[in-house]
């Protein structure tokens, strides 16, 4: 796993079963994002069964096969979708083909798990929120940013044991690095991935959402740009957003393509929350300079300054929790009001966005 190239990051940990062997049978339709490994990992590692994989690019089907032995490769996705056996699909399709997507995998009766962004289109929302009412089937979303990021992880864990106090305020940043020969070209099609704020502004948005404890929020402002790539005229380089919750809980967010070179890891990803009784900051996936390794919480309180390095000991418990919600038509994991939610502000942030590209790259 490269840690430059966030593309294809994809987290692994020790297995943490919580079905028995052929419980739970998944598949993966759809290998336009290597994020499609991730999801798989997690998965996987908590019992799942990974039984198809299905995409018409053969040299992808291979690629996958050589990941995970014994994954049989489908013909079709009817064939896929057919089997009975198969009660969640995970799939990392291009972004404007995962709403669509996840409208067959339900009308099927399976569950849906997506890479993010879940939506590039509000009618794309609509149209998965009443198929996800008919069918009573689940729309998930890899939300890895918090979801495969044990420093992510642990930030709930201490906020929910009261760390902090209230949460007041949650700053984000999600730098990225572009690698932009490695890309797809519908990676730097405006139509397909949605725009920065919808797609990895996504990250922050679900993130304030589950550190906020807010149900709703509003987009107050929001920026997009396209500063230094005049190559590729559709894609926005950069994008911020400031949003206010239900509960008054405030965010502000950047992220962007500007890591340089010279990090040595695919971004600095760094979220900083405020509370009534402290503050934490988590640099996920580096502490630049002096520890090119991921998951530092620092955090202060009334009893002092504290600090825990955390990778490999939190692990990721919702994998396992989906896995059981559904089997058990419950909501532990994530809620499915709480996708909708975060996909709708991204979907909001992006739309009303302030557009700051020079006259020069327009």
């Amino acid at each position: 796993m490269s840690r430059k190239d966030g593309m294809n990051y994809a987290p692994r940990h020790e297995a943490k079963p919580v079905v028995g062997p052929g419980e739970f049978v998944i598949a993966a339709i759809a290998l336009d994002h290597g994020h499609i490994y991730g999801m798989c990992n997690g998965l996987v590692e908590a019992g799942a069964q990974l039984k198809w994989v299905y995409d018409p690019d053969p040299e992808k089907v291979k690629a996958f096969i050589a990941a995970y032995p014994g994954v049989r490769a489908a013909r079709s996705e009817e064939e896929v979708l057919e089997d009975p056996e198969v009660r969640l699909v995970a799939a990392a399709a291009v972004p404007s083909g995962r709403g669509p997507l996840g409208l067959r995998v339900m009308a099927h009766g399976k569950d849906y798990f997506t890479d993010k962004a879940p939506f590039t289109a509000m009618e794309q929302l609509e149209a998965a929120r009443l198929q996800s009412e008919k069918t009573k089937r689940k729309y998930m979303c890899y939300f890895s940013e918090r979801l495969h990021v044990e420093s992510a992880v642990y930030a709930g864990q201490l906020i929910r044991q009261g760390a902090i106090g209230r949460v007041l305020q949650v700053i984000g940043m999600g730098p990225h690095r572009l690698n932009a020969p490695s890309r797809p070209g519908w990676f730097f099609q405006r139509e397909k991935y949605g725009g920065i704020l919808c797609d990895i502004g996504s990250h922050q948005i679900e993130q304030f959402l589950y550190y906020g404890n807010c149900l709703d929020a509003k987009v107050l402002h929001s920026k997009v740009a396209n500063y230094n790539h005049a190559a590729y005229p559709e894609l926005e380089d950069f994008g911020d957003a400031t949003l206010v919750g239900d509960n008054g809980t405030t965010q502000y967010f950047r992220v962007d393509w500007f890591t340089p070179d010279g990090l040595g890891t695919w971004g600095d990803g760094r979220t900083i929350i405020m509370g009534t009784e402290g503050y934490m900051e988590l640099r996920k996936y580096s502490d630049i300079a002096r520890s090119n390794t991921p998951d530092h919480v620092f955090w202060v309180d009334g009893q002092g300054e504290h600090y825990e390095h955390v990778a490999g000991k939190v692990g990721f418990p919702f994998f396992g929790e989906l896995i059981l919600d559904c089997l058990e038509r419950t909501e532990l994991a994530m809620t499915q009001a709480h996708v909708f939610k975060a996909a709708k502000l991204c979907l909001q942030a992006q739309s009303q966005a302030l557009n700051l590209t020079p006259d020069t790259l327009r």
